[in-house]
């Protein structure tokens, strides 16, 4: 494991009643970088992020984020968590539901321009966030959790349900903030987002089937495109499984 890792997991066990959900696995996720989750949904991405940000009960295991045990209130500043669901509120315009978290977080009020900016939102800064697209409402949760300038960002699905533009919108955002110095794991279900990542961990049934980039990924399996590489290490594993191998 490496010391300088932004975020390490080691021989992680999560148990939902009898089911062991995540079974021993660990990880690092380097700094500054866009390192995506990807894998078919109920596959444990989920479970694994809530262990990361800390409101995962664990069965074994340790979880560390920047040298400090996952959930640890020293975290509170530095890690900001986006969950699949919208986590605004839904009455209130863009800019009265920034002012609201930003008081939360004794955030100055000029950051409240500067992350409506990062998120595009300028021309929606007054609409009701029921009133806004599906698209536009992810980017009013992601502007929250950028109030207080986190060095670890996690999100949940955050491109669910987004037609292809908005999509692309989203992941120009996100390699913006990893070039700025943020680490970013992102979750998908959505092979084709690989491209947009510099890292990957790609994950199946509470298990990672390979952490690489994915240009890497792509040599080592031979295939074209994210989802064949996906479906070559499920074959490789069942091969190293089968009796005799």
């Amino acid at each position: 494991m490496c010391s300088d890792a932004a975020i390490s997991v080691r021989d992680l066990n999560v148990r939902r009643g009898e089911k062991l959900v995540l079974p021993g696995i660990s990880l690092e996720i380097e700094r500054g970088a866009v390192t995506g989750l990807l894998g078919p949904s109920g596959t444990g991405k989920t479970t694994l992020i809530r262990a990361i940000v800390g409101v995962q009960i664990v069965e074994s295991g340790a979880v560390t984020i920047l040298g400090e045990p996952a959930g640890s209130a020293g975290l509170r500043a530095r890690v900001a968590y986006v969950t699949q669901a919208p986590s605004v509120y839904r009455d209130l315009t863009v800019r009265e539901n920034l002012r609201y978290f930003a008081r939360i977080l004794d955030v100055p009020g000029e950051r409240i321009a500067e992350v409506i900016e990062t998120v595009s939102l300028g021309e929606d800064a007054d609409r009701e966030v029921d009133n806004l697209s599906g698209g536009q409402g992810a980017r009013v949760s992601l502007a929250t959790a950028l109030l207080g300038r986190p060095e670890v960002l996690v999100l949940d699905e955050p491109t669910v349900g987004l037609d292809p533009v908005l999509r692309a919108d989203l992941w120009r955002t996100f390699a913006g903030l990893a070039a700025e110095g943020a680490t970013l794991l992102i979750s998908s279900h959505v092979m084709d987002e690989a491209v947009h990542c510099d890292r990957l961990l790609l994950m199946r049934e509470g298990d990672i089937l390979a952490a690489s980039s994915p240009d890497e990924l792509l040599r080592r399996t031979g295939t074209r495109d994210m989802g064949e590489a996906f479906l070559k290490l499920i074959e490789e594993g069942r091969s190293s499984e089968a009796p005799g191998a």
